[in-house]
């Protein structure tokens, strides 16, 4: 993939040339010089008070101070639908998302600042390794798909927003705690009469309550991927989260949400609403539990808007567009499945060819 203008610049103090944050290192490197510029409280123990949670219900109300919102502009693919966002003096660029040539357009959009950034600690030739050792692993791979990443075009490396919510809920809930006993019955079977044991279980009727507070319920503010992958990219160590400054970006590009704030929050709640369910059931406790209804309050609802890193690739083989996603904190990858139908002939092939052997040795033995 060819490189796509830089969202952020920060010019080299010695040379002039763009600085890049460098996850080895965690600070600006310029690849020109060899000037490096460190960032100052960049992986400090603690940044609890410099992320600072925002009211939900503030922000739904649109009464956010002005401080933290900003006005970006952003331009939808027309293949997959990225928001991709554009510096200043950028007027078109490649997806980072599936490789299809976006052109910017003339308006801006109002959203909510990010609170926080996990810098990447991969670099590019890292996640490369890693995507090339996830295609190698796979079972009917082309081998000229995983040559092709290997050696191919940069990976673009990418923040690509999330929402993370709070709230703290109570919950009342009736339902049955059931008890496992076993009864002895005498059956005939075939004219025999055999002893069996007969599971059985004992209803009792149960009400109770059970609270949880939820910290950093993720939610992925994007929808420029199948969602089966990104989610697939955790788990995420947020404890590494930094106070959002426009460094981190040096040398990456980000995508803004299209996710809104209310539908995230949907999301979460149907999140929660799964572990509320299952504290329920560990409350009931017995053999078996049943639910028959419950009631949930939900206070003190907060937010915060953080940006989450990306290695992404999106290479064109044999006229199909493959995507693949490196987590790049961890390094896990995730993408589409490709498929090579050689390989899958020859092992049908031989499948055949070993069944007739074995129906053949099989014969000659009778």
């Amino acid at each position: 993939m060819t490189d796509t203008p830089d969202t952020h610049r920060f010019p080299c103090d010695a040379c002039g040339s763009d600085l890049r944050f460098d996850p080895a290192a965690g600070l600006l490197n310029c690849d020109h010089c060899g000037n490096q510029e460190t960032l100052e409280g960049h992986g400090a123990i603690s940044h609890s008070d410099a992320i600072r949670e925002l009211d939900f219900r503030t922000a739904l109300n649109a009464r956010l101070p002005e401080a933290e919102t900003e006005e970006i502009r952003t331009s939808s693919c027309p293949n997959c639908g990225a928001h991709v966002v554009f510096a200043d003096e950028s007027h078109a660029q490649e997806c980072p998302f599936c490789a299809t040539p976006v052109v910017t357009d003339t308006g801006a959009s109002r959203q909510i600042k990010p609170k926080a950034a996990l810098p990447f600690a991969l670099e590019e030739r890292q996640a490369r390794n890693a995507m090339s050792d996830w295609l190698g692993s796979l079972w009917f791979a082309p081998n000229g798909l995983q040559e092709y990443a290997r050696k191919g075009r940069k990976m673009n490396g990418i923040y690509v927003p999330y929402w993370t919510y709070d709230a703290d809920t109570k919950t009342s809930y009736s339902g049955q705690r059931g008890t496992v006993y076993y009864e002895t019955r005498t059956v005939r079977v075939n004219g025999k009469t055999e002893t069996r044991r007969v599971q059985k279980i004992r209803w009792r009727n149960v009400t109770g309550r059970v609270a949880r507070f939820f910290d950093d319920v993720l939610v992925l503010a994007s929808r420029s991927l199948p969602k089966k992958y990104t989610d697939n990219l955790a788990p995420w160590d947020l404890s590494h989260l930094e106070p959002y400054r426009p460094e981190y970006l040096a040398g990456f590009n980000s995508e803004g949400y299209v996710v809104e704030l209310a539908d995230g929050y949907d999301e979460a709640r149907a999140l929660m609403d799964q572990v509320i369910r299952r504290d329920i059931k560990f409350d009931i406790g017995g053999d078996r539990q049943r639910i028959s209804s419950l009631n949930t309050s939900v206070s003190d609802v907060t937010f915060k808007h953080i940006l989450l890193p990306v290695w992404m690739a999106a290479y064109k083989y044999r006229g199909k567009t493959y995507r693949f996603v490196v987590n790049g904190q961890t390094g896990r990858v995730q993408g589409e499945r490709p498929w090579s139908a050689w390989k899958i002939a020859i092992a049908v092939t031989l499948g055949l060819i070993v069944a007739g052997g074995l129906g053949y040795i099989i014969a000659q033995n009778q």
